[in-house]
């Protein structure tokens, strides 16, 4: 399952200038999270599990040891445990150093699932606690996590994972948060996000003075269509994240910070 916040926008150092729609440091509101589109899938089954919607798709032994994979910028294991018959445990490593940890557990119905993460690739790590709903069936015989599952709620992350800052000039767009950081201009040239160990490029379009478009690239492939819209009041950014690969789109809103 893929990480399911998306941070973009963020604070870069610089001169003082003047106070901009987007300017200041901002969290994601749990409550406000929705996602809608295609949803996660994959199978434990016979001692090997199947991530159908990962991208590309992979199929490992689900032993508990690390097992490589191929074609993932920001991890080459997998490591799948079987916890118990609710329940799994997926680790992600790249060079043998730990990126995310999946955890998720089937409800009685078999038909909700908690899942909890860790993300290690910023400089704090990410957590965080979200619910989803069965969209389709498992395999008969296949571990109950088995399935077709679409996020429905975020219960709860920690600022590693929420809290962005960010300045804009008539330009471009400055961005630091969670260790990683880009300076970009809105001309639609790709620029590297800094410290991200995907490799991430972003190209940026400005719409209008509160309106911005980012495109996110790796591996030369677009992963991300992202809209940031400030409201009028300075309150609050609607973002709208179309995660390509995966065929979802994510919204939520950005309230600013004192």
């Amino acid at each position: 399952m893929r990480k399911l916040i998306t941070v973009v926008l963020l604070l870069g150092s610089g001169a003082a200038l003047a106070a901009g729609p987007f300017d200041g440091t901002w969290k994601a509101r749990m409550d406000s999270m929705k996602v809608t589109g295609k949803p996660d899938s994959w199978v434990l089954a016979d001692g090997m599990y199947e991530c159908a919607s990962c991208s590309p798709p992979y199929k490992v032994k689900a032993d508990g040891r690390d097992q490589k994979v191929s074609g993932h910028p920001y991890y080459d294991t997998v490591a799948v445990t079987v916890v118990s018959p609710t329940a799994i445990e997926v680790s992600r490593k790249k060079a043998g150093k730990q990126v995310a940890i999946l955890n998720v557990v089937v409800a009685g119905d078999g038909n909700t699932l908690t899942g909890t993460f860790k993300d290690y690739t910023g400089a704090t790590v990410a957590t965080g606690s979200f619910s989803a709903k069965r969209a389709a069936g498992a395999p008969a015989g296949s571990h109950a996590a088995s399935g077709s599952w679409l996020t429905d709620k975020m219960m709860d992350a920690n600022d590693a994972a929420t809290v962005v800052s960010y300045q804009m000039t008539d330009t471009g767009l400055s961005a630091r948060f969670n260790g990683q950081s880009y300076e970009a201009k809105f001309d639609g040239k790709d620029y590297p996000v800094k410290g991200d160990p995907g490799g991430t490029v972003v190209s940026l379009r400005k719409v209008d003075a509160n309106t911005v478009i980012e495109t996110d690239k790796r591996q030369g492939k677009i992963v991300d269509e992202v809209r940031m819209a400030a409201a009028a009041d300075g309150k609050t950014i609607a973002v709208s994240d179309n995660a390509v690969p995966f065929a979802q789109v994510t919204t939520y809103t950005l309230e600013k910070q004192p």
